[in-house]
Order: C-alpha cells, then structure tokens, then sequence
C-alpha cells in the first residue's frame, strides 16, 4: 500500500516538474524571441550616432534626446511616487489592521494597479496640462512635469503593493520585541521594520520603473514629446516609447529600423531592471536565512 502511494506521488511529482520546466521553456522561448526580432530588425541602426543625435536629424539622427526625456520622465515619476507609495504601504501594514478603511485601500489600490494607463493620461491631463495651460496663459501646456505625474500614478499601486506585502513578512516576535523593550511604535516602523524588509521595498520600486519605462499611452496626452534635447521638465518632453510608436507609423524604412533599435534599448534596460530586482530579492532571502 505504501510502495502504490509513493509511486503515485513520484509520478504526479514528476508530472508536475515536467509542466514547470516546460512552461518556463515556452517563457524564456518568447524571451530570446523578442530580443532576437528587435536585435535582427534593428542592429542596422546600432550605432554610436543612435546614442549622440537627436530625433530632428530624421533617419540621419539618433534617440539620444528621447533617451534622456525618458531617463528624466521615469525619474520624476519614481520621486514622486516612492515616497508617497512606501508611506501608504506602510500604514497599510502597521497602522490599519484595526480600521476598516485598510481592506478598502487595498482594493481601490488593486483597482489602479490594473487600470488602464491611457486613462491615467487623461486624467493627468485634466488636472495638470490644462491648469497649467490657463494659469500660464499657455506658456506651459504639455510638460515633462505632467508626463512625471503621469507615470508616478502608474507606479504607485506597485510600491504600495510591495511595501505591504513586505512589511506583513516581517516576524512578529521582531515587533513584539522592539515593542517590549519601550520601543515607541514610530521608531519601530522607521529604524526596525522598514530597515528589515528593505531589500523588498527597493525591488518594488524597480519593478516599478521597469514597468513605466514602456509606457507611451500617457504621455502622449502630457510630456507630448520634442525632437530637441531639453532638460527643462516644464518643456514638452520626447521619451522613447512615444517615439518608437510615432517612427513605426513612418513608411522611411530607415526611421523603422531606428524605432526596432529604440526597441531593442528599452527591451534590454527593462531587463536589465528586472534582473537587478532579482537579484537584490534572492540576496535578501539568502541574508535572512
């Protein structure tokens, strides 16, 4: 009876080992694919030129001005979202166990992580591009600062996710014996808590760049774009994702090359964010084991 009921579970164990290894196969299988496609598609455009010129110059130029509205677009919306998604996620786990306002956040949370980007552009656009737009007189319309908001309400429900979930990972006897020793509650949260699950806490909001680097849908009704280098985030903003969708409608084949090379550059800097993200998290699991 015993030998029947090992071999039953050697079997569906097997089974089970088998469709994991497969489903990871058909995963990585698209993964090589993508990158091959943007590679092939696109390595005629990979040029030194590709990172020092300008959109303006056309199939002569170069994304480098996109590159650096993109760098400066995903870094206003991380400043902007990190703190007020890490302080959310924190209450959430520490101050609203004994509220019922808790659950409530947590589902109107999950309610924007899943909700369309484009319809956080609009919104974005209604409450920044045209107050800024009548404020000013229209000096100030579209605006990297508009794009920045933009994608910070993209990241946010993905910092205050993680935030969360890592800090209710945290042992409770770690609470209970800061709480024993006189340790005010505030203390425990900033110098204890938050310093314990901060390796999840920078994940999250990796992850989180990583997933407003591709966004386009937004910030074509905020940062607008701009085939100049600017750095001024109260200027119409060109960011790479915008200008891969504009050079895929163009019938130059030369400026479709470009837009798979601009493919293949955000595609490897969204991985590369991911594999750092694994990285700092599988460190962590190794520490605090």
């Amino acid at each position: 009876m015993s030998a029947s009921l090992y071999t039953k579970r050697r079997i569906k164990n097997i089974l089970a080992m088998t469709l994991s290894i497969a489903a990871t196969g058909v995963g990585l299988l698209f993964l090589a694919w993508i990158l091959w496609e943007t590679l092939s598609q696109g390595i005629a455009a990979l040029r030194p030129q590709l990172f020092t010129k300008i959109t303006a110059y056309r199939e002569e130029g170069g994304l480098a001005n996109a590159m650096v509205g993109s760098l400066i677009l995903n870094v206003l919306g991380i400043l902007i979202a990190t703190p007020i998604g890490v302080a959310a996620g924190t209450w959430l786990a520490e101050y609203s166990r004994r509220s019922r306002l808790g659950p409530t956040i947590r589902f109107l949370n999950d309610i924007l992580l899943s909700a369309p980007s484009i319809v956080l552009g609009l919104f974005v656009y209604t409450i920044v591009v045209l107050p800024s737009q009548y404020l000013t007189h229209g000096e100030v319309t579209f605006s990297g600062l508009a794009g920045g908001v933009a994608l910070a309400l993209i990241a946010l429900p993905v910092i205050v996710r993680t935030t969360d979930e890592m800090l209710r990972l945290v042992p409770g006897t770690l609470r209970e014996a800061a709480l024993s020793l006189g340790v005010p509650q505030w203390k425990l949260t900033t110098q204890i808590l938050i310093r314990a699950a901060r390796s999840g806490i920078v994940t999250g909001v990796l992850l989180a760049l990583a997933r407003i680097s591709g966004e386009t849908a937004p910030l074509l009704f905020t940062a607008f774009g701009n085939n100049f280098m600017t750095f001024n985030p109260l200027d119409k903003m060109p960011s790479l994702p915008q200008v891969i969708y504009e050079y895929t409608k163009d019938p130059s084949p030369d400026i479709n090359t470009l837009a798979w090379a601009g493919a293949f550059v955000l595609t490897m800097f969204v991985l590369a964010l991911s594999l750092i993200a694994r990285l700092i998290f599988s460190r962590s699991k190794v520490s605090h084991d």
